[in-house]
């Protein structure tokens, strides 16, 4: 999807996963195999998964959103993204992708488990994006923007609920 990088909003949002010694002590599957978005949200079809493989840059994710957030009865949106690169480092492990052409916004979401100090975790959602359509723009205010911002306190509520560490 073509887009100006300059031109896309950013945001960071994150969540406590607990206490623990190390990022290593966690199970990074989570995030690995996209269980990131509650199944009220968005259900999914993963290229990794359909070829019983692991993630790899290239990557498709086919995303089934649902407006209202209800999967029995609502509209069903069909988009898609793709992984744009993995992250493994000592204090950090995740994965970013990009929205391909059609997708209701045009942008780059990292996804990453983040060791922030000695004993602390956090899951952050870290975007650089923009409506992708007329649509998008002229709803962003009334609907697109806080929609957007449900669903992302509601994956980084998810994410705690799997992963978190007393």
């Amino acid at each position: 999807m073509n887009y100006s990088h300059a031109q896309l909003h950013e945001q960071v949002t994150t969540i406590g996963l607990g206490a623990v010694k190390s990022i290593k002590d966690i199970n990074p599957d989570i995030l690995f195999q996209y269980k990131i978005f509650p199944k009220h949200i968005m259900t999914f079809l993963t290229q990794w998964q359909e070829e019983d493989r692991e993630m790899q840059p290239g990557d498709t994710i086919i995303q089934q959103v649902y407006i209202p957030p209800i999967n029995s009865v609502s509209l069903k949106l069909i988009f898609g993204v793709r992984i744009q690169s993995i992250i493994h480092e000592a204090a950090r492990i995740g994965f970013s992708y990009e929205t391909l052409e059609g997708h209701a916004e045009r942008g780059i979401s990292t996804f990453t488990i983040e060791q922030t100090g000695e004993e602390k975790l956090i899951f952050k959602i870290h975007t650089f994006s923009k409506p992708g359509n007329i649509f998008g723009k002229l709803l962003a205010p009334v609907f697109s923007l806080p929609y957007q911002a449900y669903c992302t306190r509601e994956a980084l509520k998810n994410v705690q609920r799997q992963l978190y560490i007393a």
